[in-house]
């Protein structure tokens, strides 16, 4: 099975792409990114190909071409509202994702439906109120596309999974590859992790965790598990996944 990952140099990317070279049902791995990604050139998985990638807004045919074959997509390409401006943060949040997902419409047949993982958040929201976050705003409007975007073509399944706390203390393969955290992080995070991990587990995502579960969604598994309720809301067809269902699903 073939499958396609972004933000694979951030912390849920590494968390997926650990997940993707330990599944041996996965043949081939594409990962779209600007740069190269020192995982992969430790890893010398041949299963991976590193597609240099400058401009998540296009996607010409030879690109597409090189996609073809491919099941899913994890969009784990993001960044944090504190550190950029507003209009950056729409563009890498909403725009990327939705040109991506409009580009990658293409890949699904009949026979091979596409399954196209959007890595929103907690808090995200698609009826927002006056005083939300623009995460949450952005978020959640980025959401509400995918939805439309599923409803015109049903062999086009969009989803959207909101993790809360993600945490890669226990995760070792991965820590050699973390990105620098905002400086906000490296305060609170020692603060918050003991209380998150012992006493609220629902808003707990261990990487390790947490890319395993959006591996398998990516591969098509769970679909018969998105009812509305406990975790699950559904906008027609379009599940979006909170924690609590992700911890779910991967038996937390």
């Amino acid at each position: 099975m073939h499958v396609i990952l972004t933000g694979a140099t951030g912390l849920v990317g590494s968390g997926v792409l650990d997940a993707m070279i330990k599944t041996k049902d996965i043949s081939k791995i594409s990962i779209l990114s600007r740069r190269p990604v020192p995982m992969v050139d430790d890893a010398k998985d041949p299963r991976i190909n590193v597609i240099i990638h400058k401009n998540f807004e296009q996607y010409d045919s030879e690109l597409i071409e090189k996609l073809k074959g491919a099941h899913g997509c994890v969009w784990a390409l993001g960044i944090s509202q504190t550190q950029v401006g507003a209009e950056e943060y729409v563009k890498i949040t909403k725009t990327y994702a939705v040109e991506a997902a409009k580009a990658f419409r293409g890949l699904a047949s009949e026979t091979e439906p596409f399954n196209f993982v959007y890595v929103s958040g907690l808090g995200a929201t698609t009826q927002p109120g006056r005083f939300a976050a623009i995460f949450a705003r952005v978020k959640g409007e980025t959401e509400l596309a995918l939805a439309v975007l599923r409803k015109e073509n049903p062999n086009f399944h969009t989803s959207s999974v909101r993790p809360a706390f993600v945490d890669a203390a226990s995760h070792q393969a991965i820590k050699p590859y973390l990105p620098n955290k905002p400086l906000v992080n490296k305060f609170l995070e020692p603060l918050l992790s003991p209380l998150v991990r012992l006493g609220i587990k629902s808003i707990h995502s261990p990487t390790d965790a947490l890319g395993k579960v959006l591996t398998e969604i990516a591969m098509g598994r769970h679909k018969d598990q998105f009812v509305a309720g406990n975790g699950i809301q559904k906008i027609g067809d379009f599940p979006i996944l909170e924690n609590s269902a992700l911890r779910r699903l991967v038996g937390l």
